[in-house]
């Protein structure tokens, strides 16, 4: 009873209210979100009564060495800088993965850069990396107390890495070992990022070669710090790779020794948009939500038949039907973003519910 009160509430209420706020525009809304997540987890009786409400328990599932409370996962993207990484406990998230953080602090693209398809119940995103640097996030996470494997968020948290954009394309490695050296005490898995559309020259580090050399450095480095568990590294895929070009990452994460893939980012496809958001094909960025379900499915289907590693799909889920069509597809958890800001919390007591 209480899933279908939040759920009819966030569609007939709380939406409509959030995207006509701040002058409708998504990225300020998104920020309230998140300050409002932050101070949510510092008062225990709103947190616990949120949590009443929402949470629901998933079944466990063991992934990479790591045991997840349940299926759903926040993606990155959401919680760039972790400022509320102790709250996504309390909805219902069986795990979070906080950034993209680069190794330099940077301020993204230029404004606007993020636009709703309402139509399409999609987001074009030019967003860029902003965040506040690796750093910044390994100092907010230990002063909340948050370390590998010690629970403190209460849920497995990822930590997901990129190209700081002022960095060649060919100094990429460097640049991702400093973002690794800071953020792994506090992970209990990194992914890689090479897949966002918005940085300059990142796609072509899903390269064979390119990739090889980046991964095999992550995971030495991981083997090197911490020789008895070493860090299980993930590595994040765009959907508009051809066959060919997913056979050249299988094979360089393979021959890396990463622990699984997530597929998929946003689209540089305009496919799926309602003619509603026709305007919208004109913006540059990653196109997410309903226009990305089939792509999304095709793509974790496709690795999960081409590969043992394990798979964490992401892309499109926008209910429960399309949570279990990627576990279907050979997906062990997912991750929800644009589905968690059109549905609500709801959606994720949904997959929690109903995925098996």
């Amino acid at each position: 009873m209480a899933r279908g009160v939040v759920a009819t509430g966030y569609e007939r209420v709380l939406r409509p209210l959030l995207f006509k706020a701040r002058g409708g525009d998504p990225e300020k809304v998104h920020e309230d979100m998140i300050g409002a997540l932050q101070a949510l987890a510092e008062v225990p009786g709103v947190r616990s009564l949120v949590g009443l409400a929402t949470r629901t328990h998933g079944t466990p599932v063991e992934v990479a060495g790591i045991t997840f409370p349940g299926r759903v996962g926040l993606a990155a993207g959401m919680d760039k800088d972790g400022r509320a990484a102790l709250a996504w406990q309390h909805l219902g998230f069986a795990f979070a993965e906080l950034g993209t953080v680069t190794a330099l602090a940077q301020p993204g693209n230029d404004k606007p850069r993020i636009f709703r398809a309402q139509a399409s119940q999609g987001l074009v995103n030019r967003m860029g990396f902003n965040n506040h640097g690796a750093l910044a996030l390994a100092n907010r996470l230990a002063v909340a107390g948050v370390f590998r494997g010690n629970r403190a968020a209460g849920i497995p948290l990822g930590i997901s890495l990129g190209k700081s954009k002022v960095v060649p394309v060919e100094d990429a490695v460097a640049d991702y070992l400093t973002s690794f050296d800071l953020v792994h005490p506090h992970a209990d898995y990194v992914a890689v990022n090479v897949s966002s559309p918005n940085t300059p020259g990142l796609r072509s580090l899903q390269d064979g070669g390119a990739l090889t050399d980046l991964l095999g450095a992550l995971t030495a480095r991981a083997r090197a710090l911490t020789p008895a568990r070493p860090m299980p590294i993930f590595v994040k895929v765009a959907p508009d790779l051809t066959e060919g070009q997913v056979d050249e990452v299988l094979t360089a994460a393979t021959d890396a020794g990463v622990a699984g893939v997530i597929a998929t980012n946003t689209t540089l496809s305009r496919e799926g948009l309602a003619p509603e958001d026709a305007a919208l094909a004109d913006e540059a960025g990653g196109l997410s939500g309903r226009p990305l379900t089939e792509r999304a499915r095709e793509v974790v289907g496709y690795i999960a038949r081409h590969t043992d590693l394990p798979v964490i799909g992401s892309g499109g889920v926008m209910s429960a039907a399309d949570a279990q069509s990627l576990v279907d597809a050979g997906a062990s958890l997912v991750q929800i973003y644009t589905g968690f800001i059109y549905a609500g919390p709801a959606l994720i007591a949904d997959i929690n519910e109903e995925v098996r």
